[in-house]
């Protein structure tokens, strides 16, 4: 019986596969703060939901990414060092719901100083859409954050071109936590959202979803001395 060798892979065509494996980790970057306002937290049923209340109402906020948000694939791994959103807090009486979740609209994020681990591979990201937060009372309070359909687009030149997009088909959500404080806090943890990779040699076009992990500190822009808070 004679036994075929596999064929070899030359230099370039390694390092194409193993940039292409880092490219879906890049969409971590569209759940920073991408979020919309018909966003549920896990594990809050609309009808066994607590009360919550987001104060101060009608206060206008910023989100700033607090360190490095990274993302990792394999042995690929992106970094931001900035990235941003502002909204505003309902008005009174919408900043309180006696059943479940306040929800908000934000402004896309925007996303800066990205670098990649792979040499040869760079990135950029452009959003659109209606973002946004819903922030649900527990223990802990979490957020149900959802990028609009196609609110979010990576793509990278070098080494191999491809294009990322989030919530492809429909709006998507995702699931982080809030830390009241001075300033508050919302984070990330192994936040997973769909996706869709398109592309040629080296982009991985069979990966339907990524995860990323990234925190932000939540500003009052109104009274800069009062703080956003999630109460019942």
């Amino acid at each position: 019986m004679t036994m075929t060798q596999p064929a070899r892979r030359t230099p370039r065509q390694r390092a194409l596969l193993t940039a292409g494996t880092g490219i879906v980790a890049a969409l971590g970057l569209s759940l920073a703060m991408a979020t919309a306002a018909t966003a549920q937290p896990a594990g809050t049923p609309s009808a066994a939901a607590a009360a919550t209340t987001v104060s101060p109402a009608g206060h206008g906020f910023t989100a700033a990414l607090s360190g490095k948000a990274t993302f990792k694939a394999g042995s690929v791994t992106v970094t931001c060092a900035t990235s941003s959103s502002s909204g505003q807090v309902p008005d009174a009486p919408g900043n309180h719901n006696p059943d479940g979740p306040v929800s908000s609209s934000t402004t896309p994020a925007t996303y800066g100083s990205c670098t990649t681990s792979m040499p040869g591979v760079s990135a950029t990201v452009a959003t659109s859409g209606t973002w946004g937060v819903a922030m649900q009372n527990g223990a802990p309070v979490t957020a149900g954050l959802t990028i609009p359909v196609g609110g979010f687009v990576l793509k990278t030149s070098g080494l191999a071109s491809c294009t990322v997009t989030a919530a492809p088909t429909s709006a998507a959500t995702v699931n982080g936590t809030w830390t009241n404080g001075a300033p508050s806090t919302l984070a990330f943890a192994n936040a997973s959202v769909p996706v869709k990779v398109t592309g040629g040699f080296g982009c991985p076009t069979s990966s339907t979803s990524s995860t990323f992990n990234a925190a932000y500190q939540v500003s009052d822009t109104t009274d800069p001395a009062s703080q956003i808070t999630v109460t019942g």
